[in-house]
């Protein structure tokens, strides 16, 4: 069942014949970092209805928030061209992320992998399972850093700003 009461807007359609373009967020801190992050990439390459179509350089970078004494991430973003729905998308990304062996023991705790869906296409959604534009990527440098790498001047929906821009806003 597809959660829709929070909709808030959503212009994506199914049967778009070029696919829908999404952005996400990969970070690994957690075992062996870039082996991690490649095989994510080769397992979305290999993902029927997703086409890597750009990656992001990778940046070495200090854990946000979380328990202290965390080892340092490795993040990328990806531009995708999918055929699958936002919804979709995220159960892929879920999918992905336990092939990993991902484990949520506590909020920013270290992990192996975390995706996380940026943006899908123009959409905003805000519903318990998904919050798309991501509810804090304009603040994160670990996200908009490698997001300028594929697309610096994708906007936001919500906030109407390029990435580039909200990058520059950052201190």
């Amino acid at each position: 069942m597809r959660p829709t009461a929070d909709l808030l807007r959503l212009t994506y359609m199914p049967d778009r014949p070029s696919g829908h373009v999404a952005y996400v967020a990969l970070g690994s801190n957690l075992g062996d970092r870039a082996a991690i992050l490649q095989g994510t990439i080769d397992d979305l390459r290999g993902e029927e209805g997703v086409e890597v179509d750009c990656v992001s350089g990778i940046r070495r970078t200090k854990p946000v928030g979380g328990p202290p004494n965390q080892d340092d991430y490795l993040n990328a973003v990806v531009r995708l061209r999918t055929k699958l729905g936002p919804f979709e998308l995220l159960d892929l990304l879920q999918d992905i992320e336990q092939r990993f062996a991902r484990r949520r023991l506590e909020r920013w705790g270290p992990r192996t992998l975390d995706l996380d869906l940026l943006l899908y296409d123009d959409a905003v959604l805000n519903t318990e399972r998904l919050t798309v534009p991501h509810p804090r990527m304009h603040e994160r440098r670990f996200v908009l850093e490698p997001l300028c790498d594929v697309a610096p001047d994708t906007v936001h929906p919500v906030l109407r700003r390029t990435a580039r821009e909200l990058l520059e806003d950052l201190p």
